[in-house]
């Protein structure tokens, strides 16, 4: 596996012999100095560049980066609607391992792109146009405390979801009562977050889908998550939906009481309703 040293000579050197690049950053986890790097992390690196049309009209410039297991191109797919700016994405994970998400940004829009994340890294400026940046920062992704409005809107949409699984489980639909217990394991990990951010202070970043969240909680409830994927069947999804009913449970009244909000006991209803469903089938 090439290093992350050899990674940015190729990177910086492709760049600083093209003439119509002009200005490179990088942005993503390896500009974030709160993570601990990995060689498995991304380059997030954005080229702004003098025009689009001699890069987009094939890919044999990629080439140069290395032999690729896979690429894909999100502003080309329907699949993905694209991004604004104009601009265009090439995400390559290559053979060796290394994964570069190589941007391309019209000059004249580089300053916007730039701005628009504090999270990013000047890696060079051919023509000193970019001025003075503040340190990088993940402040911009950190952990938001919520208004009491928030906290019974994640409450209401648990326990309302939650319905659906059961309902889904009786009529044999798995892959409906799956997606709905997705839905509130999500609301599930949001309730986790505020928790962890009242116990340690809303300046932390949790991480895209709460990638950090086992950081931040007990090993009790990290494990009891964790019983929320039996997916496999429905005997299953039965003990991951109550599993994660325990936990909502458990953690949503201490989040209440700290955030000095009403609490809506929605289980009062919900939860008898749920093991009545289960239990007539």
């Amino acid at each position: 596996m090439r290093t992350e040293q050899e990674m940015f000579d190729l990177i910086l050197n492709f760049a600083r012999n093209d003439e119509r690049i002009r200005v490179v950053w990088m942005n993503g986890s390896r500009a974030n100095p709160n993570i601990i790097r990995d060689k498995y992390q991304d380059f997030d690196i954005v080229y702004a560049v003098t025009e689009m049309e001699s890069f987009l009209a094939n890919d044999i410039w990629l080439d140069v980066f290395g032999d690729r297991i896979i690429m894909q191109k999100p502003d080309a797919m329907e699949l993905i609607p694209p991004e604004k700016w104009k601009s265009f994405a090439y995400l390559m994970l290559f053979e060796d391992g290394n994964r570069i998400d190589l941007t391309l940004v019209p000059l004249e829009h580089f300053q916007t792109s730039l701005e628009s994340d504090r999270m990013r890294a000047l890696l060079m400026d051919k023509d000193g146009i970019v001025p003075t940046l503040p340190p990088s920062t993940d402040e911009d992704y950190w952990l938001q405390k919520p208004s009491c409005k928030l906290f019974d809107d994640c409450c209401n949409e648990f326990w309302w979801v939650s319905t659906y699984v059961a309902k889904a489980l009786v009529r044999g639909q798995i892959p409906y009562a799956n997606a709905h217990l997705d839905i509130i394991r999500r609301e599930l990990m949001r309730m986790l977050s505020w928790q962890a951010g009242l116990a340690f202070g809303f300046s932390f970043n949790i991480g895209k889908d709460y990638k950090y969240l086992q950081k931040y909680i007990s090993k009790e409830d990290w494990k009891q998550l964790m019983r929320t994927w039996q997916m496999d069947s429905s005997e299953h999804i039965w003990l991951s939906l109550f599993e994660a009913c325990d936990l909502f449970l458990k953690v949503s009244p201490e989040v209440a009481a700290k955030l000095s909000c009403s609490f809506s006991q929605h289980d009062h209803s919900v939860m008898p309703y749920l093991k009545q469903i289960r239990s007539v089938g």
